[in-house]
Protein backbone atom coordinates (compact mmCIF):
# COMPACT_ATOMS: atom_id res chain seq x y z
CA UNK A 1 0.00 0.00 0.00
CA UNK A 2 1.32 3.28 -0.63
CA UNK A 3 2.18 5.52 2.41
CA UNK A 4 0.08 8.11 1.32
CA UNK A 5 -2.27 5.67 3.01
CA UNK A 6 -0.65 5.10 6.07
CA UNK A 7 0.04 8.83 6.67
CA UNK A 8 -3.19 9.91 6.15
CA UNK A 9 -4.51 6.87 8.46
CA UNK A 10 -2.24 7.78 11.37
CA UNK A 11 -3.98 11.89 11.03
CA UNK A 12 -7.04 10.50 11.50
CA UNK A 13 -5.94 8.52 14.61
CA UNK A 14 -4.40 11.80 15.47
CA UNK A 15 -7.51 14.03 15.33
CA UNK A 16 -10.36 11.53 15.73
CA UNK A 17 -8.46 10.29 19.19
CA UNK A 18 -4.91 11.48 19.94
CA UNK A 19 -0.73 12.14 18.86
CA UNK A 20 -0.62 10.41 21.92
CA UNK A 21 -3.01 7.19 20.92
CA UNK A 22 -0.95 7.59 17.15
CA UNK A 23 2.38 6.86 18.67
CA UNK A 24 0.86 4.17 20.96
CA UNK A 25 -0.28 2.14 18.00
CA UNK A 26 2.52 2.52 16.08
CA UNK A 27 4.83 1.26 18.74
CA UNK A 28 2.50 -1.52 19.98
CA UNK A 29 2.40 -2.70 16.62
CA UNK A 30 6.24 -3.44 15.94
CA UNK A 31 6.37 -2.13 12.15
CA UNK A 32 8.88 -2.79 10.01
CA UNK A 33 8.80 0.29 8.70
CA UNK A 34 8.72 1.71 12.62
CA UNK A 35 5.87 3.72 11.61
CA UNK A 36 8.24 6.50 9.08
CA UNK A 37 5.65 6.79 5.95
CA UNK A 38 6.48 8.22 3.02
CA UNK A 39 3.77 9.37 0.62
CA UNK A 40 5.56 7.77 -2.66
CA UNK A 41 6.72 4.44 -0.09
CA UNK A 42 5.11 1.31 -0.84
CA UNK A 43 4.42 -0.56 2.41
CA UNK A 44 3.58 -3.87 3.63
CA UNK A 45 -0.56 -4.07 3.88
CA UNK A 46 -0.07 -5.99 6.55
CA UNK A 47 1.32 -2.80 8.32
CA UNK A 48 -2.36 -1.62 7.85
CA UNK A 49 -4.02 -4.30 9.43
CA UNK A 50 -1.61 -4.26 12.92
CA UNK A 51 -2.21 -0.48 13.09
CA UNK A 52 -6.01 -0.94 12.86
CA UNK A 53 -5.91 -4.18 15.22
CA UNK A 54 -4.22 -2.12 17.97
CA UNK A 55 -6.20 0.88 17.67
CA UNK A 56 -9.72 -1.68 18.02
CA UNK A 57 -7.55 -2.89 21.22
CA UNK A 58 -7.32 0.47 22.76
CA UNK A 59 -10.65 1.32 21.82
CA UNK A 60 -13.06 -1.21 21.78
CA UNK A 61 -14.57 -0.34 18.56
CA UNK A 62 -14.37 -2.76 15.93
CA UNK A 63 -11.74 -2.98 13.13
CA UNK A 64 -14.31 -2.88 10.70
CA UNK A 65 -15.91 -0.04 12.11
CA UNK A 66 -12.65 1.46 12.58
CA UNK A 67 -11.27 1.04 8.53
CA UNK A 68 -14.92 2.13 7.33
CA UNK A 69 -14.18 5.30 9.14
CA UNK A 70 -11.01 5.60 7.91
CA UNK A 71 -12.50 5.16 4.20
CA UNK A 72 -15.06 8.12 5.37
CA UNK A 73 -12.19 10.14 6.43
CA UNK A 74 -9.95 9.27 3.29
CA UNK A 75 -12.59 10.49 0.79
CA UNK A 76 -12.93 13.48 2.13
CA UNK A 77 -8.88 14.15 2.09
CA UNK A 78 -9.10 13.26 -1.70
CA UNK A 79 -11.70 15.65 -2.47
CA UNK A 80 -9.24 18.08 -0.60
CA UNK A 81 -6.25 16.88 -2.06
CA UNK A 82 -6.94 15.85 -6.13
CA UNK A 83 -9.99 18.15 -6.66
CA UNK A 84 -9.26 17.36 -10.52
CA UNK A 85 -10.92 14.23 -9.68
CA UNK A 86 -14.63 15.55 -9.00
CA UNK A 87 -14.69 18.04 -12.17
CA UNK A 88 -17.80 17.56 -13.79
CA UNK A 89 -19.21 14.83 -11.34
CA UNK A 90 -22.97 15.07 -10.84
CA UNK A 91 -23.44 12.59 -7.68
CA UNK A 92 -22.27 9.19 -6.03
CA UNK A 93 -22.99 7.21 -8.91
CA UNK A 94 -21.30 9.07 -11.36
CA UNK A 95 -18.46 9.46 -9.46
CA UNK A 96 -18.09 5.39 -8.69
CA UNK A 97 -18.79 4.44 -12.03
CA UNK A 98 -15.57 6.83 -13.17
CA UNK A 99 -13.24 5.14 -10.70
CA UNK A 100 -11.57 2.86 -12.99
CA UNK A 101 -11.59 5.11 -16.24
CA UNK A 102 -10.82 7.90 -14.53
CA UNK A 103 -9.24 7.83 -10.91
CA UNK A 104 -7.08 4.92 -10.98
CA UNK A 105 -5.82 5.58 -14.48
CA UNK A 106 -4.44 9.59 -12.89
CA UNK A 107 -3.62 7.70 -9.72
CA UNK A 108 -1.08 5.05 -11.83
CA UNK A 109 -0.01 8.64 -13.11
CA UNK A 110 0.93 9.64 -9.80
CA UNK A 111 2.01 6.42 -8.23
CA UNK A 112 2.98 3.82 -11.28
CA UNK A 113 3.85 1.04 -8.81
CA UNK A 114 0.86 1.15 -6.55
CA UNK A 115 -1.45 -2.28 -6.44
CA UNK A 116 -4.85 -0.66 -6.73
CA UNK A 117 -8.25 -2.64 -6.01
CA UNK A 118 -10.40 -3.48 -9.25
CA UNK A 119 -13.72 -2.00 -9.30
CA UNK A 120 -16.57 -2.79 -11.60
CA UNK A 121 -20.11 -0.98 -11.51
CA UNK A 122 -23.10 -1.71 -13.37
CA UNK A 123 -26.75 0.11 -12.76
CA UNK A 124 -29.75 -1.92 -13.72
CA UNK A 125 -31.74 1.52 -13.26
CA UNK A 126 -31.24 5.09 -12.23
CA UNK A 127 -31.48 4.31 -8.79
CA UNK A 128 -29.48 1.24 -8.02
CA UNK A 129 -25.73 0.39 -9.15
CA UNK A 130 -24.25 -2.48 -8.58
CA UNK A 131 -20.47 -2.13 -7.49
CA UNK A 132 -18.21 -4.75 -6.72
CA UNK A 133 -14.86 -4.69 -5.25
CA UNK A 134 -11.80 -7.10 -6.41
CA UNK A 135 -8.34 -7.17 -4.68
CA UNK A 136 -5.89 -9.37 -3.11
CA UNK A 137 -5.85 -7.26 0.18
CA UNK A 138 -9.47 -7.55 2.67
CA UNK A 139 -10.35 -3.79 2.61
CA UNK A 140 -13.46 -3.86 1.51
CA UNK A 141 -14.50 -2.07 4.47
CA UNK A 142 -12.34 0.69 3.02
CA UNK A 143 -14.21 0.51 -0.23
CA UNK A 144 -17.48 0.69 1.91
CA UNK A 145 -16.18 3.79 4.23
CA UNK A 146 -15.29 5.28 0.83
CA UNK A 147 -18.53 4.87 -0.72
CA UNK A 148 -20.42 6.47 2.25
CA UNK A 149 -18.21 9.18 1.79
CA UNK A 150 -18.79 9.54 -1.59
CA UNK A 151 -22.70 9.78 -0.88
CA UNK A 152 -22.56 12.03 2.31
CA UNK A 153 -20.11 14.30 0.03
CA UNK A 154 -22.73 14.48 -2.63
CA UNK A 155 -25.53 14.64 0.44
CA UNK A 156 -27.28 11.68 -1.21
CA UNK A 157 -29.39 9.61 1.06
CA UNK A 158 -27.62 5.98 0.08
CA UNK A 159 -28.82 2.17 1.39
CA UNK A 160 -25.52 0.19 0.96
CA UNK A 161 -25.87 -3.54 1.06
CA UNK A 162 -22.97 -5.77 0.55
CA UNK A 163 -22.24 -9.63 -0.47
CA UNK A 164 -19.06 -11.15 0.09
CA UNK A 165 -18.00 -13.35 -2.66
CA UNK A 166 -14.09 -14.18 -1.36
CA UNK A 167 -12.70 -17.58 0.02
CA UNK A 168 -10.61 -15.87 2.58
CA UNK A 169 -12.64 -12.53 3.59
CA UNK A 170 -13.51 -8.89 2.53
CA UNK A 171 -11.67 -9.31 -0.57
CA UNK A 172 -13.75 -9.61 -3.32
CA UNK A 173 -17.34 -7.97 -2.61
CA UNK A 174 -20.38 -7.12 -4.48
CA UNK A 175 -22.23 -3.56 -2.90
CA UNK A 176 -25.92 -3.00 -4.35
CA UNK A 177 -26.73 0.79 -3.63
CA UNK A 178 -29.74 2.65 -4.05
CA UNK A 179 -30.75 5.49 -3.88
CA UNK A 180 -33.10 6.80 -0.99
Amino acid sequence: MKGMVFSEFIEMVESHFSPEMADEIIVAADLPSRGMYTAVGTYDHREMLDLVAQLSERTDIPSADLVRTFGNHLFGRFFGLYPAFFEGVSGTFDFLSRIEEHVHVEVRKLYPDAELPKFETKSPNANTMEMTYRSRRPFADLALGLIQGCATHYVEQIAIDQVDLSEHGRTHVRFTLKRQ
